[in-house]
């Protein structure tokens, strides 16, 4: 005989195969739909990063091009990059009351071992006669070298210039006015430093060679020698004697000689420059007027000019 539960046992496997095969149509279409979903957010992802690179590509080269184009705009963003790069350095080691990266920019010095043999020579012998170190000396020489190119003087005379004026101090002062290493009457000159950002230029070592080169070649040129260029460059152009200037700056220059010739050269106690009392002008020219010292007398500068000529004879 069949029992209730043997009757119904058929009807209720019938009726649960097709939910079976409801629920995996529900679970492909599921993955299905995950599936289109993945790959059309792939596909988006794709096309906005390959639009994005695409922008990215055409910025960089528009501003490529615009940097070649206009340089100003290239050192502007440079400098900005530095600048930025130096703030966050300066973040990361501390307060800035002690750094200041950029203050190597002001500095004018050279290594003198990244200079040619015969302009290292004279850095090093100036630098022992006159008690200057040799890094400041080395980036002097080397201006010297350049600038006298371009105006057609010997550097050596400029430099000897240079010693007889102010010892290689960029800061010196005449009690009339010369200012720095060239000591140039920077009251007289003014114009010429205009070119420079004003007059406060005269005490950067490297402006104050340039103007008083050009003051120099201006005093040669008029004069038509260089001893004559000297007298007019001291300030006596009207005067009967310069007081020797002239000499000790020739005889300087004769021992820079034979330094770059590779002679070996006395070092000679330093000779301060004779400082002329202010006399009638009537020369166009500019001239540097300078003041007597008091332990100067017509015959102890008769003594040391006889002195330097016989040096620059020998």
């Amino acid at each position: 005989m069949t029992t209730p539960a043997e009757l119904t046992a058929p009807s209720g496997a019938m009726q649960a195969a097709p939910l079976k095969r409801r629920a995996a149509n529900a679970a492909n279409a599921i993955r299905r739909s995950a599936s289109s979903t993945a790959q059309d957010i792939a596909q988006g992802f794709f096309e906005i990063t390959h639009n994005g690179f695409a922008l990215l590509g055409l910025a960089l080269v528009c501003i490529a091009i615009t940097m070649t184009a206009r340089p100003d705009l290239q050192k502007k963003a440079e400098y900005r990059m530095v600048t930025w790069l130096q703030e966050r350095q300066l973040e990361a080691n501390g307060p800035p009351e002690f750094t200041e990266l950029e203050a190597i920019d002001r500095a004018t010095a050279a290594e003198p071992k990244d200079l040619p043999k015969q302009q290292a020579a004279l850095a090093f012998w100036l630098s022992r006669k006159y008690n200057v170190a040799p890094e400041p000396l080395s980036a002097l020489v080397a201006s010297a070298f350049e600038i006298g190119a371009t105006a057609k003087l010997d550097p050596t005379l400029i430099l000897a210039v240079m010693a007889i004026e102010s010892g290689f101090n960029p800061f010196a002062q005449s009690p009339v006015g010369a200012q720095g290493l060239m000591q140039v009457m920077t009251k007289i000159h003014t114009d010429k430093y205009e070119n420079f950002g004003g007059k406060f230029a005269a005490f950067d070592p490297v402006t104050n060679l340039r103007v008083g080169v050009k003051v120099l070649q201006e005093c040669i040129a008029r004069a038509g020698s260089v001893a004559g260029g000297l007298k007019y460059y001291v300030g006596a152009a009207n005067l009967d004697s310069d007081g020797g200037y002239a000499d000790k700056v020739l005889a300087e220059h004769a021992r820079l000689l034979s330094v770059v010739g590779g002679k070996q050269v006395l070092q000679q106690p330093r000779s301060m420059p004779v400082k002329l009392a202010p006399g009638p002008t009537s020369a166009p020219i500019q001239v540097q007027l300078r003041e007597r010292t008091q332990d100067s007398s017509p015959e102890k500068e008769a003594t040391q000019s006889t002195e330097k000529v016989a040096a620059l004879a020998s």
